[in-house]
């Protein structure tokens, strides 16, 4: 307990020792930033960096985030004092000038907890040396009952500052430093609407790849499989023509050939149809095709339902392939021996978990690795990034891997 009491006390000088360092520079430079710093537009940029420095600060000597910083200082032309004063994120960082007001009584903090004991002692055992030249609790100790009484009271004093006194100021400055150095409201809202913007454009540009892939895909099925099926019966269909009057029954094994040719594209169509927006989902609604899809895996799941109410079209399929392509990993790759499907619908949101017991190690990435893994996964990352979705992979060596999917339903 001690000990813990005292690591903290140690921890806030040093932050409170800095921060001393750091305002005695900001009020020498004060004068020269006074003077220049409405003219070289450097010095605001520099304001500004230095205000989100101690807000970041601040923030991991409280534990916390280090959240939203201020936005950099607002470009400008050398001289130009209209821009300055328009600029919210030099005035919040105005506001720095505080430090020098506090740095003294922080500094008296801080010594009184770091010296204090040390002197204390050194006096006690040191006063004989020069009497009355040794001061213990602001008293010059000329006898050893002086000594032994004030000695011990500073270094107790010393003490209950450093675990204590000292933890609390540092705290309460930094806690003022978050509060005063903090975005305003205006300020928080625009960094939040350009983070949006950056995640809306990264996901726009994956579900454009992610279509095209899925067109490339198609057609190279459409071209290799329907296309090359219907050729060879339009073949078959002039042979027999040519046939039917030298060869009536060549003709007609050719028009039984052709008969089988066109069923087989049919399959193969529907095949490719299917991939698009599954038929089952409109036969048996998602809880269905979802539970077909479990029934149908090798591996045994454990299927959870919950109520899912009205699904749009989009995240039906969406929900549809990331329970499929998951599955399909599991049984490729995972090595397990079970899996856990777990579907609810959260307020406007589509809740979707699969978890194997397997060997773990899945990861996101845009090409299989040697074992054959991640693509897959990327696939599913922009399918349902397409929707405005989350997904969240967790997958440590050894196992379990767990891919959790949210869809808004909104």
């Amino acid at each position: 307990m001690v000990k813990r009491l005292l690591a903290r006390g140690i921890r806030g000088c040093g932050y409170l020792a800095v921060r001393y360092v750091r305002a005695l520079l900001l009020l020498l430079a004060l004068p020269n930033g006074l003077l220049l710093g409405w003219l070289i537009p450097p010095f605001t940029g520099g304001l500004v960096r230095l205000a989100n420095s101690e807000r970041e600060r601040a923030a991991k000597y409280l534990g916390l985030p280090p959240g939203v910083p201020l936005p950099p200082a607002a470009p400008r032309r050398p001289g130009d004092v209209v821009a300055l004063v328009r600029d919210a994120s030099f005035k919040r960082s105005l506001r720095l000038l505080l430090m020098p007001l506090v740095m003294i009584p922080e500094l008296v903090v801080t010594v009184i907890g770091l010296v204090g004991a040390p002197a204390g002692l050194a006096g006690m055992l040191l006063w004989k040396l020069s009497p009355g030249n040794f001061s213990l609790n602001g008293v010059n100790v000329d006898s050893w009952a002086e000594a032994l009484t004030n000695g011990p009271a500073q270094i107790v004093g010393s003490l209950a500052v450093l675990a204590w006194v000292v933890p609390a100021v540092a705290h309460a400055h930094a806690s003022a430093v978050r509060s005063l150095l903090a975005p305003s409201d205006s300020q928080l809202e625009t960094a939040r609407l350009e983070q949006r913007v950056e995640e809306l454009t990264k996901s726009r540009a994956g579900a454009v790849d992610s279509h095209g892939a899925e067109l490339r895909r198609i057609e190279r099925d459409l071209h290799d499989g329907t296309q090359a099926q219907l050729v060879s019966l339009a073949m078959r269909i002039g042979i027999a023509k040519q046939t039917m009057v030298d060869d009536p029954e060549k003709a007609a094994k050719l028009l039984d050939d052709a008969r089988d040719g066109a069923e087989q594209a049919m399959h193969e169509l529907r095949g490719v149809l299917r991939t698009m927006y599954p038929p089952i989902l409109a036969d048996r609604g998602l809880a269905g095709a979802v539970s077909a899809l479990c029934a149908r895996c090798p591996l045994p799941v454990d299927l959870r339902l919950g109520e899912l109410g009205q699904v749009p079209a989009p995240v039906e399929a969406a929900a549809y392939f990331v329970v499929a392509e998951s599955l399909t990993n599991v049984t490729k790759h995972s090595a397990a021996g079970h899996v856990d499907v777990l579907m609810e619908r959260r307020d406007a949101e589509l809740y979707l978990v699969i978890t194997d017991d397997g060997i773990g190690g899945a990861r996101i990435n845009d090409q299989a690795d040697l074992l054959g893994r991640g693509s897959g996964l990327h696939g599913i990352l922009h399918r349902v990034q397409a929707i405005d979705g989350q997904l969240e992979l967790q997958s440590p060596i050894g196992g379990p891997t767990t891919v959790e999917v949210i869809l808004p339903c909104g």
